[in-house]
């Protein structure tokens, strides 16, 4: 079992949200743990990575579209096929870096103090046909910030080849959005597995291959 670091760098305001809201203050809040740390569940993120490559498999020429499907299949596994076929690949929930977690609870900071170091609240409002805010349509969305780093640990329950890890890297490089609102201009992450030098140099072997 090889373990790896994926690393994911905010690049605009995001909301990795929880599906409720906290009354009288967010209509949307942020998923985060008791001390106000933020994260990103691991099955969230698993699955906008094989969404991701999904696409990428999609994309390429029909002869080479089964390989890299079966590679898929192997990373994420089948859809529909339950746990007896989850893939290889298992992912950590994407937290702040431990270090920043020591440090922030070394300074004795409350959950509030963490939540608002990290995140802003926005407020938007629907407009009506001539143009103006429509009635009780105000709704408050806690986001993430900009530059803020969260760190998934990824473990393969199996053995990895390199097709995988090609795979992997082409997909990692093509998710590019994530949380609430991540059609709608939200969400744009930059993502790299361990260092961007390493991402990389198992891409160019990704494009060699399709080659």
């Amino acid at each position: 079992m090889k373990n790896m670091t994926l690393k994911i760098t905010l690049k605009s305001a995001t909301t990795f949200g929880r599906g409720d809201g906290v009354a009288g203050l967010v209509d949307r809040e942020i998923e985060h743990d008791t001390n106000g740390f933020p994260f990103l569940r691991g099955r969230t993120l698993k699955g906008l990575l094989a969404e991701s490559a999904e696409n990428i498999v999609y994309a390429l020429d029909s002869e080479e579209e089964s390989k890299w499907k079966k590679a898929k299949d192997a990373l994420f596994g089948k859809s529909g096929r339950g746990v007896d076929e989850k893939g290889l690949l298992i992912v950590g929930d994407a937290q702040l870096p431990s270090s920043l977690k020591e440090a922030i609870l070394k300074e004795g900071w409350s959950k509030e103090d963490t939540l608002y170091s990290l995140t802003s609240i926005r407020r938007q409002t629907s407009m009506n046909e001539h143009g103006a805010p429509a009635h009780a349509s105000l709704r408050s969305m806690r986001v993430l910030l900009p530059n803020v780093i969260l760190e998934s640990q990824l473990n393969f329950d199996g053995k990895l080849e390199a097709i995988h890890e090609q795979l992997l890297a082409a997909t990692i490089l093509d998710l590019r959005r994530a949380g609430t609102g991540r059609n709608r201009g939200r969400g744009w992450i930059e993502v790299e597995l361990e260092d961007d030098g390493y991402t990389k140099d198992l891409f160019k072997e990704f494009a060699e291959a399709i080659q």
